[in-house]
């Protein structure tokens, strides 16, 4: 169609009785050719999209920044704020629930009494009067003792580092008869390291000290030396090489027994590893961790891929539920050997913490999810407890059942919201991606709904990589793993005094001539007598050292 300018176009009216202060271009038309026209159109259009191509940057950026202040206020909470997951994230609902309960022993409430030490060796310590105090203060005249004392006890450690000088007697034959040597001696004591002039008391404190109570080999040699004992770190470096062979069988038994229980916990974390490695950028490895209820293993890697839990479990002979964190590694590994997954209901929880402290709008509707996983919860643990009961374990039952299925309808009414935020629409996404492994623990009631016990068992591991970085080799890291595996199980699954099992198992070794002993028996807890459980249960043995010399 060809434009065709107006009589107005051509000739624009104009108001010749306009004000002298009106605006100058009051009544005042131009004319614009079609050219000119189609112009202004296109520019229009063009100006249009720029328009809301910036609309849309805009809406881009902003929820780029909303998700990064979400991000800076859940990382600050991690670094400043409560490291418990046990409060609500909402003040208000903070203040409603405080209690004015005050922290420690209650008043009027029923105590244990003091801690018995009657187990401890006893050293008497005469105390008397002096000369002057055993006389009248007037006439001069000595007091009469009287019979027996006033007694009082004071508890004392004493560690003290000595030489154990071995003084093997020799004889020599008085006969004529032939074959015999000439000097015959007694047999010298057996040694955990042919050659090496430390004891087994040294090797179980260097033991207990790092890989139990995460303290640096270097700061535990500088205690030794405020005692008089100096010892080299590298004559301790080079005795620790000898152990790892010695754990090794011990771990390899756990290891078997886990294979076995049709039950378990994984999950990992990061070690640092100072030896190049080729073919590996870095020295990051990875801690594995495998827990059942009577061991825990420890498996030190260079990954943390889907082939370390694949190859700790290829002879994997019956079917077990593996209870562990939303790691694509165990839907990989599950794949691959046949393993149930049961995911973590506290890494959930977790979910909706984080979006409460990270979006505050979305902070009241993020813990009334909390609350549901926490009446869950609840309404598990009052299944659990009548467990042995038909009748009131399947009432109980039911309510759980009722309580998922409410879970999941909400669930779904959330995700078919179509103003839901997005934030908690992938929290919401993700709960239903899981929901098959998370609802595991209903069918399987022995199966537990969170994987709290195992990260527990991570955090003194976490401690000594904080305390002494890692391991400086592949050696240390593989003895530090077989050394976790054996001190976790001794004291988390079957809660032995650890001090006293490797006394017995490192004399057990030295006995066998430096070698782990070939019948393990004696020491794995299972395997035990309920007697010896219980004595390896009670306190290491008392060592008086006053007369060696």
């Amino acid at each position: 169609m060809l434009y065709e300018p107006s009589a107005a176009d051509v000739h624009p009216p104009c108001d010749s009785s306009a004000p002298p202060g009106g605006s100058p271009f009051a009544g005042v038309f131009v004319t614009i050719s079609k050219e000119e026209h189609i112009r202004l159109k296109c520019e229009v259009a063009y100006w249009r999209g720029r328009h809301e191509r910036g609309l849309q940057r805009e809406a881009v950026l902003k929820e780029k920044l909303e998700t990064l202040q979400a991000r800076v206020r859940d990382l600050t909470q991690r670094l400043f704020g409560r490291r418990s997951e046990k409060r609500t994230a909402d003040p208000e609902r903070e203040a409603q629930a405080a209690s004015p309960r005050p922290r420690g022993q209650q008043p009027n409430s029923a105590g244990h009494g003091r801690t018995s030490l009657a187990h401890l060796p006893v050293r008497e310590q005469p105390v008397d009067l002096s000369a002057e105090a055993k006389c009248c203060p007037k006439c001069g005249r000595a007091l009469e003792q009287l019979p027996g004392s006033e007694d009082s006890e004071v508890v004392e450690i004493e560690v003290q580092a000595y030489r154990r000088r071995i003084r093997r007697k020799r004889y020599r034959p008085d006969c004529e008869c032939e074959g015999l040597p000439g000097i015959v001696s007694a047999p010298a004591p057996a040694r955990l390291i042919p050659k090496g002039k430390l004891g087994i008391s040294i090797w179980v404190e260097v033991l207990l000290s790092k890989y139990l109570y995460a303290q640096p080999l270097n700061r535990l040699l500088h205690s030794w030396a405020t005692l008089g004992l100096k010892i080299s770190s590298g004559t301790v470096i080079g005795g620790l090489k000898h152990l790892a062979p010695l754990l090794r069988p011990v771990v390899h038994a756990f290891q078997a027994r886990q294979l076995m229980a049709g039950y378990c916990h994984a999950d990992e974390t990061g070690w640092k590893v100072f030896e190049r490695i080729e073919g590996k950028v870095g020295y990051k490895w990875y801690l594995w961790v495998i827990r059942t209820n009577s061991a825990t293993v420890y498996v030190m890697a260079p990954g943390r891929g889907a082939s370390v839990p694949i190859a700790y479990f290829s002879q994997l002979l019956v079917q077990t539920i593996l209870v562990c964190d939303r790691y694509s590694a165990y839907k990989k590994f599950a794949r691959t050997i046949g393993v149930l997954l049961a995911f973590c209901w506290a890494h959930v929880r977790r979910d909706y913490l984080e979006l409460a402290r990270g979006y505050p709008p979305l902070q009241g509707w993020a813990m009334d999810w909390v609350e549901r996983i926490g009446t869950l919860y609840h309404l598990n643990n009052a299944r659990l407890e009548v467990r042995d009961d038909g009748v009131r374990f399947a009432q109980r039952d039911a309510q759980l059942r009722a309580h998922l299925q409410q879970m999941r309808e909400e669930c779904e009414r959330g995700l078919a919201d179509a103003g839901l935020h997005r934030a908690a629409r992938k929290v919401l996404k993700s709960l239903m991606r899981h929901w098959e492994g998370l609802t595991v623990f209903v069918e399987h009631p022995e199966v537990r709904m969170d994987n709290n016990c195992v990260e527990a068992a991570l955090r003194n591991e976490v401690l000594g990589r904080k305390a002494y970085y890692g391991s400086g080799s592949v050696w240390a890291a593989e003895l530090a793993a077989l050394s976790f595996s054996v001190l976790m199980t001794l004291v988390h699954n079957w809660q032995i005094n650890p001090r006293r099992w490797l006394q017995e198992y490192l004399q057990a070794c030295a006995d066998h001539g430096g070698r782990a002993p070939l019948d393990l028996s004696a020491f794995l807890p299972w395997a035990m007598t309920p007697q010896r459980l219980q004595i390896l249960r009670e306190p290491a043995p008392y060592i008086h050292t006053a007369n060696t010399s």
